[in-house]
């Protein structure tokens, strides 16, 4: 996005991309981050990429399906919302679609990884050759999500907990099985943590939300996800057709929040995760990276065209995240403290200690 803006605002641009995650052993590719809310259809339709991203077929969201704070399931629908319907996305298809929009409008996309920005030079390997070379550039949008390879050496990162995600995706039915077409997320608290569970184009994504530190070791076997997505109540029911012989090998991915402070500064701004992570019971966690990366792209651009405007530019920037991160922890904090059945368990106690006014 950051990329994007600044090509079409007449800049040169070199977008930098190591080609995304290598293919797992075994299952579908897929990368995780799946979920796009309805809120992201002006933004793609300012910028010019809404026809285009609802060309591309990406499955409709209607909605959510809770059990928190209490056994019964309860529906949310996207029914009423004023710009309809969200999306499960194809991350690794999406990305390559917004990748695309920022060639097309003039970047310079280089399949390297950056390792570390010194002074105004980036220090990056080439995807390809593996050759390490410096690459000038007066100006750096930092996007290299929860590792902040150029941010962390310029600001503090406070974390907000030990979550992680435990995830598999079950391909799709046999034939011979009725086909999965719900079409709603599905979010079920549980004594340790959570599980949510939706239909990707990959199949049926179910990931399990603890923290690192109770995570047992099972759960990196099929076997010990299988028995531990057995206890759930309502997930399960979304697993009808599958068993433990079929589950996948479970992946892992950081899921706590994050937050960079300062997230700019002369030279280079930081934008998506590499500025503020949130956990994933937000579902605002690509949304608010498409913000970002267009508010950098904004910022960025200010900065060159009139370096004089360089301070104001960036602390509006800031000012645009702090908006953002204290309304991310004020519902955190509610959604959290909406789940009282468990008062002896140690994740969910973490989450009332962290909420309360004392720790405010």
């Amino acid at each position: 996005m950051a990329a994007l803006v600044l090509a079409r605002a007449g800049h040169r641009v070199a977008l930098l991309d190591d080609g995304g995650q290598s293919p797992p052993p075994d299952g579908p590719v897929f990368k995780i981050g799946e979920f796009l809310p309805p809120a992201a259809r002006p933004l793609l339709n300012d910028l010019g990429l809404l026809d285009g991203f609802l060309a591309a077929g990406h499955p409709s969201s209607t909605g959510t399906y809770a059990a928190w704070g209490s056994a019964a399931l309860h529906g949310r629908s996207h029914l009423f919302d004023p710009y309809g319907h969200g999306w499960h996305l194809d991350r690794l298809r999406f990305d390559a679609f917004l990748r695309d929009a920022a060639v097309a409008a003039g970047a310079e996309l280089r399949r390297a990884t950056v390792l570390e920005r010194l002074d105004d030079r980036l220090i990056v390997r080439d995807r390809v050759t593996g050759a390490v070379a410096p690459l000038s550039a007066p100006w750096t949008v930092d996007a290299t999500g929860r590792r902040c390879v150029i941010g962390r050496r310029h600001g503090h990162r406070r974390r907000q907990d030990r979550l992680v995600a435990a995830y598999a995706v079950f391909p799709d039915r046999p034939r011979s099985q009725p086909e999965d077409l719900e079409a709603r997320t599905l979010v079920e608290a549980a004594p340790h943590g959570w599980w949510y569970t939706t239909r990707v184009p990959a199949g049926r994504l179910v990931a399990h939300l603890t923290d690192a530190d109770l995570a047992t070791p099972s759960l990196r076997t099929p076997q010990g996800f299988w028995s531990a997505l057995s206890h759930t109540v309502h997930v399960r029911r979304r697993l009808a057709g599958h068993g433990p012989a079929a589950t996948p090998v479970p992946r892992w991915a950081p899921a706590h929040g994050l937050r960079l402070t300062p997230a700019a500064g002369p030279g280079w701004v930081a934008a998506g995760d590499a500025a503020l992570a949130f956990d994933p019971l937000s579902s605002q966690g690509i949304l608010t990276a498409l913000h970002t990366g267009a508010r950098a792209g904004r910022a960025v651009a200010d900065c060159l065209a009139d370096g004089g405007r360089s301070r104001a530019s960036l602390a509006d920037y800031t000012a645009f995240l702090d908006g953002i991160a204290a309304a991310y922890r004020r519902n955190h904090a509610y959604a959290y403290d909406q789940e009282q059945r468990w008062p002896l368990s140690p994740f969910w106690g973490r989450r009332r200690t962290a909420n309360s006014p004392a720790a405010a």
